[in-house]
């Protein structure tokens, strides 16, 4: 019996194989007519929360003088509106189609900035952590001068590298697409499809120290990758989230903590809600998915429905995702982990309702199936039909949840309180999870 793949995964793979869909070369003006049809798709019927009511359709209604072209962040500014200070509100369907390198550290003459030129002139690195030191500072939040110095230093990279999108916006990427030191914001702007980019080193020139942060502070930055907030009816599908050659584990040490220049690679948050991302490739980050900002009980109740399906988590450290208040559901995820510096897979947080099945986990040495979930101040979680690939064992069904209580206490309940329903592709087994997610997920796998 051959293995069943997933709705999702035929169709990339009939579109590679059909004849007359592979992309031509982009002209000058715009993309060709191959790559404008397949950046008009839209979320499939039934795909995870975001198909929920009207479904998803991003910038498919464009008209032919909103279908873009982009090889710059000038171009991609100009795209969304033409002014990101107030591209967020631009509501006219659009179709941005990435050809190339965008380096959000780009200026409009295309010269690239430095973490200098965007600095404060009354910040410095060694004057903060001269001043801010807790041997001379005390744990205390820093303030004064130089902090607020800092503050508007992260003003003006956020001014450059923070790009706004609007409401009924499709960004997609062609083969080789990269969005480089940038941040997608989606704020208060329903109805967006990104997909096929490989989003590259959002760092922080302007981390802050956040002394009171755990037990012995952290540093602490600024930009995710993607940020959805305040925003309905959003799909995120086959990209690639990384930090290139500038990986946390390259960061010096300050305070006896590492100097943290990157956060979040997807992050759902601020009464965002029905959000689908599928076939995503997140390799070698730290911090990668928060669903939820705060355990403050208030709006969030009732919000952040989120569906992650057949995304591949590749040596990535925690948050995959930590979900507070949420009904989240995921299902035919793989999870390679490895490295001493893993801390946890899926954060069971406040009030938080996660359904979590049919997941394949490859472990390396050293993590057990104990590790792969983690209590912030949640009560229950459903964890069904996953597997585990444990160094030097064969792959065998696990009961996250079992695994969990036998080593920690208190103990998770079992039962989340509901039953996903939009699920189209329906999941397979554990087992054949590899088989669909590694040949399927990530940037350039769709034909464009």
């Amino acid at each position: 019996m051959r293995p069943r793949t997933t709705g999702a995964a035929l169709v990339a793979l009939s579109l590679l194989l059909a004849p007359g869909t592979a992309a031509s070369a982009a002209p000058p003006d715009g993309p060709s007519r191959a790559v404008e049809r397949l950046a008009r798709q839209t979320l499939p019927a039934g795909d995870g929360w975001a198909a929920e009511g009207p479904g998803t359709t991003g910038g498919a209604a464009a008209g032919p003088d909103q279908v873009h072209l982009v090889r710059s962040r000038a171009d991609l500014v100009r795209a969304l509106g033409g002014d990101n200070a107030t591209n967020r509100n631009n509501a006219t369907p659009k179709v941005i189609v990435v050809d190339g390198t965008v380096d959000g550290f780009a200026a409009d003459d295309g010269h690239l900035l430095g973490c200098a030129d965007l600095a404060d002139p009354e910040y410095s690195l060694p004057a903060y952590l001269a001043a801010y030191d807790p041997a001379v500072w005390g744990m205390v939040p820093p303030t004064g001068a130089l902090e607020a110095a800092r503050v508007r230093s992260v003003a003006n990279q956020t001014r450059q590298t923070q790009i706004n999108v609007g409401p009924n916006t499709t960004i997609v990427g062609r083969r080789g697409a990269v969005l480089i030191g940038l941040t997608l914001m989606i704020d208060g702007a329903s109805n967006v499809i990104v997909r096929n980019l490989t989003f590259d080193d959002a760092r922080d020139c302007f981390p802050a120290w956040s002394p009171t942060d755990g037990a012995t502070g952290n540093w602490n930055s600024q930009y995710d990758q993607v940020s959805v907030r305040r925003s309905e009816h959003v799909w995120v599908d086959h990209n690639t989230f990384t930090d290139g050659d500038n990986p946390d584990s390259g960061q010096p040490v300050y305070f006896g903590r590492p100097y943290q220049v990157h956060d979040g690679s997807l992050d759902i948050t601020h009464t965002a809600s029905l959000v689908t991302a599928s076939y995503n490739r997140f390799v070698g980050r730290d911090k990668l998915m928060l669903i939820g900002s705060s355990n403050t009980v208030g709006p969030d109740v009732g919000r952040l429905k989120v569906t992650l399906h057949h995304n591949l988590f590749d040596r990535v450290l925690q948050r995959l995702p930590r979900v507070r208040f949420g009904q989240v559901d995921v299902y035919n995820n793989w999870y390679r982990l490895a490295g001493d510096d893993f801390v946890y897979a899926i954060g069971v947080g406040v009030q938080s309702a996660t359904y979590v099945e049919n997941n394949f986990f490859t472990l390396g040495a050293g993590i057990a199936p104990d590790r792969l979930l983690y209590d912030w101040g949640g009560t229950a979680v459903t964890t069904r039909g996953n597997w585990v690939d444990a160094h030097g064992a064969l792959p065998r069904p696990v009961d996250l949840v079992a695994a969990y209580n036998a080593t920690h206490d208190p103990d998770l309940g079992g039962d989340a309180g509901w039953t996903p329903t939009l699920r189209a592709p329906q999941a397979v087994p554990a087992p054949l999870v590899p088989l669909v997610v590694g040949p399927f997920a990530g940037a350039g796998r769709l034909p464009l």
